[in-house]
């Protein structure tokens, strides 16, 4: 198994505890904590040090009306994860295997499910687009035991977190909690692990590039 050290993530852990991280890499590292405890516990020492390097920084006041804007975003939060989760009940039986995924991508996932549902790729392979309003491309894979995911390379760089399951590549074999990190030279084809289906979230600043057959039928429509 191909392990992704902690400290790769160390500045993504120290902006997620700053507040100030893109919330596609922010699900990606909750997701990651609730998989992995060393992950929960790194995050933890990097809030911990923002928390001091906070108490000691100057106040800033609040702005009129700040408290109740901030309960408010609360309520519409819980609301929001409320009805998420009936739309997902709704969706049928296939949405189970997303009501068993760690949250808060459980939570993503339905809410995108009500929203425009699971896109087919190919025989046993299904993506679901997340977070809609963030600026970096958000995808949930659903990959059945031996689908395999087109040869492709990419435009830019993609963190994929293993959640459930397992896949392989020519690199290696991935499993729950592990990450693979792909740039514009990495030429690869994940094929899902037998046993289990695999579910594994993807992070990237650019769109992936098939190539053969399916990367001539992608660069003749501009998808």
């Amino acid at each position: 198994m191909t392990e992704t050290p902690t400290n790769l993530f160390s500045e993504l852990y120290a902006a997620y505890a700053a507040g100030c991280l893109d919330p596609a890499f922010a699900l990606m590292v909750e997701t990651q904590s609730a998989l992995r405890p060393g992950i929960r516990q790194s995050v933890a020492v990097s809030e911990m040090i923002a928390g001091a390097v906070l108490e000691t920084a100057p106040a800033a006041p609040l702005s009129e009306g700040a408290l109740d804007r901030a309960l408010a975003a609360i309520d519409a939060l819980d609301t929001g994860a409320e009805a998420s989760v009936a739309a997902g009940r709704a969706a049928g039986e296939a949405t189970q295997e997303v009501l068993a995924l760690p949250e808060p991508l459980r939570g993503a996932a339905l809410e995108a499910i009500g929203r425009a549902g699971w896109k087919r790729m190919g025989r046993g392979l299904k993506r679901l687009s997340l977070l809609s309003d963030a600026g970096l491309e958000t995808e949930l894979y659903r990959i059945s035991p031996g689908a395999r995911i087109p040869h492709h390379t990419h435009a830019g760089t993609e963190y994929t977190l293993v959640v459930a399951g397992g896949f392989s590549d020519e690199r290696g074999s991935y499993g729950p909690g592990e990450v693979m990190i792909n740039g514009p030279d990495d030429l690869h084809q994940p094929v899902g692990d037998e046993g289990e289906v695999c579910y594994a979230l993807a992070v990237r600043d650019g769109g992936l590039r098939f190539t053969g057959m399916l990367g001539l039928l992608q660069r003749l429509t501009g998808a």
